[in-house]
């Protein structure tokens, strides 16, 4: 082995020779008495010097200086001279732990110096090992520590360890001149918890997104879900969380258009909003906002200024049809004094009804708002338990931002209305059997303890071509009839009234067969019994006066329907019939009476019935007075819809 050029001049400066410098496998080089410690390759890890007070650690001489005399040789007795170039640009130079560009000459001269003072690095033989386990330790921490860490632990936690390993590193450098190789662990921790901590970021945001995308597709689920339920409010708010795609859109559309058909034009107003937020560019959306903004500041529906004649329908290009419940509203059929009647259809099962419209809130305040409506669905609700042909079917019943409907079975035909006038009347067998089913009827729901509270003709449904006879408006009167005027009046139809009813008692199902008997007076003589040029001329009249006899009127007539009439007509409800059974029955009896006299020659109901004009197709449930008509075929004539002639049309 040859001797570095340092460790040859460290030699001649103590005065020794080749022989005195001895190798010592693994543990470093013998320099007379003295043992540099090396590595296994025998290398010295010497000490570098830094500059102090700003003056280099090795006095640096110009060669022509010395050569010139300008410095005296004396200078340098009993020192170690080294020669060399140290001028920049002028050999090669080297980067050391003191200088980024340090020449030959002076890096000879540091580790002459450090081998002569003592001044070594040392590398311990258990280096290896310790940076071995430093290395399983840090890549135990990232495999199985810091995984389970949150973000903010993880970074701090390896923070403090990166800069612990550097510090260890130092200070074992520093203050005992040890070499460690702590910085390839340190880095390794650096690295990994970046590597690991950016896998994590792109799994969660992947993962973040997957799930953004399920909870999105749920909301939009749960949406149409409450949209078809009719719950659009809270549908809303479920798409509003949900972002923007093309279903989204459509969806949108979908639930504004359910909010245009429920005549809420505000929230219409509001997802059209909501979509034009997300797509500005939509000329469509734009033009819809638009017209919903227009609606929404004129049209108000239900509310305690609206009009109860005032109709559901709008004119307009776009405009949707409008909904009330789930039914939708197809046309108006007709207006009477307490709202309209409409044409609807139930889109689940295509089943056309008429909607008959109460606008409770223009009639009633405050508590009695609340009473009527209460009131509304609970006769809605004894009504929808009758079933009896003869009595128009309930199907449902609800509201509509204070505007309570009653979705009924849809009829083809007209009310009686028509044949109550003089050169309208029917056959009299056809009297009777229509008067014979509405007993049975009124049978019926007695049974149920219902009363109707309002039999008139205007309440009879009768279909000429089939002869079809139907009772409808049950429950409807007692929310009527509690109904108050501006002028403080009951509404209501006096002239049908039993005389315990006109004066405010309690009325039971005679009430109704009472009823029924002036309807069949009217039906069979075209005029009432009792006639008053007043209200009290005419309560009076109920209260006291016997009616004529329909035999004075039409002598044709039976004796025994007088007596039958006569009966039903009795001030005391005590004389009248007890039952509309029994009432039916004398009915019948009659009617056999008159077929058997007629020996053949009296057509039956439905026969003489379709002898009769075509008539007008009207909803179940309006109203005797104040009525327009939808005509669908042939109408009778005009006169046929003119009120009652033969008494003033009292409302009350």
């Amino acid at each position: 082995a040859v001797p570095s050029m340092g460790l040859a001049t460290a030699a001649h400066s103590l005065n020794l020779n080749a022989s005195d410098i001895r190798l010592l496998p693994g543990r470093g080089v013998q320099l007379g008495p003295t043992t540099i410690p090396t590595d296994e390759s025998a290398r010295l890890l010497p000490q570098f010097y830094p500059d102090r007070d700003g003056k280099p650690a090795f006095t640096v001489d110009s060669f022509y200086d010395v050569s010139s005399g300008r410095i005296s040789p004396s200078k340098y007795t009993g020192k170690i001279v080294i020669i060399g170039a140290t001028a920049a640009g002028v050999g090669t130079l080297f980067s050391t732990p003191v200088s980024a560009a340090m020449s030959p000459a002076l890096i000879l001269a540091h580790i002459t110096s450090s081998i002569l003072s003592g001044h070594f690095i040392e590398q311990p033989a258990w280096s290896g090992l310790a940076e071995l386990g430093v290395l399983l330790l840090v890549a135990g921490y990232l495999v199985g520590v810091l995984p389970r860490l949150s973000a903010g632990a993880g970074a701090a936690i390896t923070g403090i360890l990166f800069v612990l390993l550097l510090a260890v590193q130092h200070q074992l450098l520093v203050g005992a001149a040890l070499w460690l190789q702590l910085v390839f662990p340190a880095a390794l921790l650096l690295i990994g918890h970046l590597a690991l901590t950016t896998r994590r970021f792109l799994v969660t945001e992947a993962g973040k997104l997957k799930s953004d995308e399920e909870w999105a597709e749920t909301n939009r689920q749960m949406a149409l879900t409450l949209q078809s339920q009719g719950q659009l409010d809270m549908a809303f708010d479920r798409l509003r969380r949900v972002p923007h795609s093309d279903a989204l859109m459509e969806n949108l559309k979908h639930l504004a258009l359910d909010f245009e058909r429920k005549r809420q034009f505000n929230k219409a107003e509001s997802v059209y909003e909501h979509m034009a937020t997300l797509d500005r560019k939509d000329t469509d959306v734009q033009a819809r906002l638009k017209r919903a903004r227009n609606l929404s500041e004129t049209v108000v529906l239900g509310g305690g200024s609206s009009h109860p004649g005032g109709t559901l329908l709008l004119s307009g290009n776009g405009v949707e049809k409008p909904m009330l419940g789930r039914y939708q509203v197809e046309k108006e059929l007709g207006k009477g004094a307490m709202g309209v009647v409409y044409l609807g259809r139930d889109p689940k099962i295509g089943r056309t009804v008429a909607i008959k419209t109460l606008a409770l809130s223009a009639e009633f305040e405050g508590a009695e708002l609340d009473e009527a409506r209460n009131r509304f669905f609970r006769e809605a609700e004894t009504a929808g338990r009758l079933q009896h042909p003869h009595i128009v079917t309930i199907f449902d019943a609800g509201e509509e931002q204070d505007l309570a409907y009653i979705a009924m079975e849809f009829l083809q035909g007209h009310d009686l209305v028509v044949h109550s006038r003089p050169g309208h009347l029917l056959p009299v067998g056809t009297v009777l059997e229509i008067g014979e089913r509405v007993a049975l009827a009124l049978d019926h729901a007695h049974s149920m303890e219902v009363v109707h509270r309002d039999i008139k003709p205007a309440n009879v449904m009768y279909d000429p071509a089939t002869g079809s006879v139907k009772v409808t408006d049950f429950g409807i009167a007692r929310i009527t009839t509690s109904s108050r005027t501006k002028t403080g009046m009951v509404l209501g139809t006096p002239s049908f009234m039993s005389p315990e009813q006109l004066s405010g008692q309690h009325v039971d199902g005679r009430s109704d067969l009472y009823s029924l008997g002036v309807m069949l007076y009217q039906l069979l003589t075209g005029q009432l019994p009792l006639r008053g040029d007043s209200m009290a001329a005419l309560m009076y009249q109920i209260a006291n006066q016997e009616p004529a006899s329909v035999c004075e009127v039409r002598p044709e007539l039976p004796p025994q329907l007088a007596d039958i009439l006569s009966r039903a007509l009795a001030k005391s409800p005590s004389l009248r019939y007890q039952t509309g059974g029994e009432l039916a029955a004398e009915l019948q009896g009659v009617r056999d009476v008159l077929e058997q006299q007629a020996a053949g020659h009296e057509k039956p109901l439905v026969q003489a019935a379709r002898e009769r004009p075509a008539a007008t197709v009207l909803a179940a449930g309006m109203e005797e007075d104040d009525v327009t008509f939808s005509t669908v075929a042939e109408a009778p004539p005009s006169s046929a819809l003119r009120p009652e002639t033969d008494s003033p049309d009292i409302r009350i």
